[in-house]
């Protein structure tokens, strides 16, 4: 086990009902005006948007709104965002969403304070100095954005999807009530138990060993394929629903990370490529493809942690070989309804050096093996079919 510092300055507000306490928590900060921040306007057909205005007005808090924040946000819309915050002197960021509205917050917020463009955090140039606070209420679990400090928007001119980090951007107080995730549609359900359970990976893949994080680590994944397939069949489950969001946040607020080198991260490196080509591929979709191509690829340097893994996880018995392991995450993946090759997401193979030139300019990353130019291109024409 490494070294490490663990602290998570993030309120996690967890629970039926909890969504009308937002303007308290406004109020005890001392907070007087917000940037709405949201998506396409589902927030207003499930009744958050209206619990969300009446307990701004009750608790005496001002608010303007930007909206139409769509999946794979783009910095386009993040600098809209930062225009009319400056316009309007707010004092906080109020995201009411998914993973893409939070991750758009974040940059709002650092950005509102910096003189130059806010792409300069992604690109390394800018380290965020300070940054509005920040409150969410989550509208679909997956990224775990709403307790931690990044971010991961696309330039929608240069087709470079990259992340930024900031202990700046950790949201104040994050609100989750499961209920408002009923009427989610099956396939977000189910990338979002993809991206989740892929963040976990990233740690439990890692060259160093911490054994009772990996059993946490196991926990949350065990936790997240059980609570999927209920979710499909019974989206008002509750406890399944409870568990899969709080499962979906433990994935990435730090927990899972804890003694490990700070994880590989080489596959979502590559997915950011997938989704940054074609925005219209989800990014657990592109995780559900690139993950277990990767993990062809690198099975001789991790097959005993594969071997924990089919055992612990997916309940495999007997002997087991690291291919078979793959094998069968790649049918549960198929199994709840996710594409498993880069064909199936609709990319030609003439596309694979697209996708290698995006994602070279990160390289080299990972620290299973330092993932190069040619080892980006050999995993993607694993992915393909």
């Amino acid at each position: 086990m490494e070294n490490f510092v663990f602290h998570n300055p993030t309120k996690l507000v967890f629970g039926k009902g909890m969504v009308e306490k937002i303007g308290e928590y406004l109020k005890k900060d001392g907070i007087k005006k917000v940037l709405l921040l949201y998506g396409s306007g589902s927030i207003k057909k499930n009744g958050v948007y209206e619990k969300v205005l009446r307990s701004l007005i009750e608790n005496g808090i001002e608010k303007v709104e930007v909206s139409g924040i769509r999946p794979n946000p783009v910095l386009s819309k993040v600098h809209e965002a930062i225009s009319v915050a400056r316009e309007h002197h707010v004092e906080a960021i109020l995201a009411v969403g998914g993973g893409s509205v939070v991750d758009s917050a974040k940059a709002v917020a650092a950005g509102f304070y910096y003189e130059g463009d806010i792409w300069d955090a992604f690109i390394g140039k800018y380290n965020v100095k300070k940054a509005l606070p920040l409150y969410v209420i989550l509208t679909m679990s997956a990224t775990g954005t709403e307790m931690n400090g990044n971010g991961v928007v696309t330039n929608d001119k240069t087709q470079e999807k990259f992340y930024f980090s900031s202990k700046h951007v950790y949201p104040v107080v994050s609100i989750v009530d499961p209920t408002t995730q009923y009427s989610l549609p099956a396939n977000q359900v189910v990338y979002g138990a993809i991206d989740a359970i892929s963040h976990v990976m990233e740690y439990y893949f890692d060259v160093a060993r911490s054994d009772l994080i990996d059993r946490i680590d196991e926990g949350i994944i065990k936790t997240l394929i059980e609570t999927t397939e209920i979710i499909l069949k019974e989206p008002e489950d509750y406890e399944a629903r409870a568990n899969f969001c709080l499962a979906t946040t433990l994935a990435l607020n730090g927990l899972t990370g804890l003694g490990t080198t700070g994880g590989d991260w080489s596959s979502h490196e590559l997915e950011h490529a997938i989704s940054a080509l074609n925005p219209e591929v989800a990014h657990g979709a592109g995780l559900a493809v690139v993950f277990p191509a990767w993990m062809v690829y690198v099975k001789n340097k991790i097959s005993d942690k594969l071997v924990s893994f089919g055992k612990n996880i997916l309940g495999m018995n007997g002997e087991v070989s690291p291919e078979e392991v793959i094998r069968n995450l790649k049918s549960w993946y198929k199994k709840i309804g996710a594409p498993i090759t880069l064909k199936e997401l609709g990319f030609e193979k003439s596309d694979i050096d697209k996708l290698t030139a995006i994602a070279n300019k990160h390289a080299p990353f990972g620290t299973v093996i330092e993932v190069k130019e040619e080892d980006i291109k050999k995993i993607y024409e694993i992915a393909y079919e």
